[in-house]
């Protein structure tokens, strides 16, 4: 056994119960931090496999950006995750079975869809490249469109997750960014006519006293 293999299988053992106490911690700030390290784990065995361009962007999007947003949220609402775990136990079986049935199909996949022998040779100058120039070549050549529609659906996604979830508050004042784009100098500046000079006003005449009677 070289070093290779055996930091595969530490990283291995660490991604497994990681990913156990993910589902066991009863804390739900410690299940999103047993997650990151789920996420590590994974980094360091993709890069042991020589895929670092899954391993660069499994650190930088989902443990830099996605599971920290994650503990903000969770740690900001506080969320009582007791009320959650009532009747665990009841559909714990089922959950079991559809566990294992995923675990087998994962297995089946793994043990007949990939042989070594098939892949396409490379020739020398591809040999050269990493993997991230390999990658990036084959997806903006070969799956061109692909990407693009991927994107067009994941932009049209944030767009309605954004408009389902705006409210409008009516104590609120609100501003349309389209007239403000449509705006004039006219509109703003509006220039009235006045006289240079305004004339104190008169006085009105003081109101007589009444005479005191003897």
């Amino acid at each position: 056994m070289n070093t290779t293999t055996a930091l595969f299988y530490v990283f291995s053992a660490v991604l497994l119960a990681a990913s156990f106490r993910v589902i066991t911690a009863r804390s739900t700030v410690h299940a999103a931090l047993f997650l990151v390290l789920a996420f590590f784990s994974a980094a360091c065995v993709w890069m042991l496999l020589e895929a670092e361009f899954l391993a660069i962007a499994l650190v930088l999007v989902y443990i830099g950006a996605v599971m920290v947003l994650f503990l903000f949220v969770v740690m900001m609402l506080d969320i009582n995750t007791d009320a959650m775990r009532v009747g665990f136990w009841k559909h714990f079986p089922l959950a079991g079975v559809v566990g294992a049935v995923i675990a087998l199909e994962m297995a089946l996949v793994l043990m007949g869809g990939f042989r070594v022998s098939d892949a396409p040779k490379l020739d020398a100058t591809q040999a050269q490249m990493g993997n991230t120039k390999l990658l990036g070549l084959e997806i903006y050549t070969h799956y061109l469109y692909p990407l693009q529609i991927a994107a067009v659906l994941l932009l049209v996604a944030i767009i309605a997750a954004i408009a389902l979830t705006l409210r409008r508050r009516r104590d609120v004042r609100y501003v349309d960014p389209s007239e403000q784009v449509r705006v004039k100098k006219a509109d703003r500046l509006r220039i009235v006519p006045m006289k240079p000079v305004v004339e104190p006003a008169a006085a009105a005449p003081a109101a007589p006293q009444p005479k005191a009677q003897g």
